[in-house]
Parts: C-alpha cells; sequence; structure tokens
C-alpha cells in the first residue's frame, strides 16, 4: 500500500471514530433532556418500592382505577403533612369514585413506614430515592438531605436519596395524563383532585 493510501485509511478511521464519539455524545446529550409530558399525553409506566418494601408497578394500577400520582419534596416536613393528610382526610370519597392515590418522595420506605403512622396515612408512599419516577414524569429534583423529627420521645433522622418538586398529576383509566399541575397548593391538592375526578365523570 503506498503511503498516500496509508495516509487515506488513517484519515478515514479518524473521521469514522469521530463520528462514533459525536454519536454517543448525542444520545447522551438527549437521555438526559428532561421529560416534557402534558395533558393527554400517554403516562410512563414505572417500578418503585412501596412503603412496605416491596415492588410496585404501575401496570398493575393503570386501567384499573383512576391513578392520582403525586411528587412531594419529604414525609413530615410542614407543607409535605398538610398535602398527605388532606388526601387522607377525603380517601373515601376518592376511593367511592375508584380513585387510587400514591404519594412519591426521595425518602426511603422506612422513612414512608413512619410518616404513615404518625398521620394514620390510608394511601401507599412510594420510596424514589433515586429520582427514577420523578423523572420519568419531568419532576425537577434537588439533592437530598436529612430531616430531624421527634417520635414517641426519640429524635429520628429521616434521610431522603432525593428532593422533588410538588407536583401533581392524573392519569385516566385509559393511562393518558388528564391533569398536571407543577404548582400545586398543599392543603388544597386533594380537593382539586377531586374537581377534576368530577368533571371527568361527568356525563
Amino acid at each position: 500500500m503506498s503511503n498516500f493510501c496509508k495516509r487515506l485509511s488513517v484519515i478515514a478511521c479518524a473521521v469514522a471514530a469521530c463520528c462514533v464519539v459525536a454519536g454517543a455524545a448525542h444520545a447522551a446529550k438527549d437521555k438526559e433532556k428532561p421529560v416534557k409530558l402534558k395533558v393527554g399525553d400517554k403516562a410512563p409506566e414505572f417500578t418503585s418500592v412501596d412503603d412496605q418494601g416491596k415492588a410496585w408497578k404501575s401496570t398493575d394500577h393503570v386501567g384499573k382505577k383512576i391513578l392520582v400520582v403525586y411528587f412531594y419534596p419529604a414525609d413530615l416536613t410542614g407543607g409535605c403533612t398538610k398535602q398527605a393528610c388532606g388526601f387522607r382526610d377525603d380517601m373515601e370519597k376518592l376511593s367511592s369514585k375508584d380513585v387510587e392515590v400514591v404519594g412519591v418522595s426521595g425518602d426511603s420506605a422506612e422513612n414512608h413506614q413512619l410518616f404513615k403512622k404518625v398521620h394514620n396515612l390510608n394511601f401507599t408512599l412510594l420510596a424514589d430515592e433515586k429520582g427514577e419516577v420523578a423523572k420519568a414524569f419531568g419532576v425537577p429534583l434537588r439533592k437530598g438531605g436529612d430531616f430531624k423529627f421527634e417520635f414517641e420521645g426519640k429524635e429520628q433522622v429521616l434521610t431522603r436519596g432525593v428532593t422533588a418538586s410538588r407536583w401533581t398529576f392524573v392519569i385516566d383509566q385509559d393511562g393518558k395524563i388528564v391533569h398536571k399541575d407543577t404548582s400545586v397548593k398543599a392543603p388544597k391538592d386533594s380537593k382539586t383532585v377531586m374537581e377534576v375526578v368530577a368533571k371527568l365523570q361527568k356525563p
């Protein structure tokens, strides 16, 4: 092979390598792009861990009932407690309309167990410690942290992996998003959801 041909071969290999690297970088960049779901979109399928440490799959729930998936920053904090207690107090009304509620935060299953025990919460909480469910819904995340809480005379330290923004989604029985709220008013969230469900079920 002549020197000229060798140089051409080297150049071709270099160009090919650059294309591969550029393609990989582009793919990685696309993967990092935040998801932007809107009303009418199909809700993402996801698997998480519930407050009992068991696997929870959305495919086992979507289609059977109207599903409310609400993301909140942290267990046992002020606004999050008001939001959770609102759903607790309205759960009988929501259940009568075939509505299932799940709360999602970066807290562990153990944190969720304490949260449920302290406030007698009557619905499922999902432990999204790495923020994978939040990312699937496009919910913004911040770093996790610690929260100190005293219960039964003992100080508890609750550590969460990530801190999710307070967003609420309602998914109909066809698996489509019918409500997306990125400016949730914590104490009124359950009431807002009930209004959405009432409109959805209106003949």
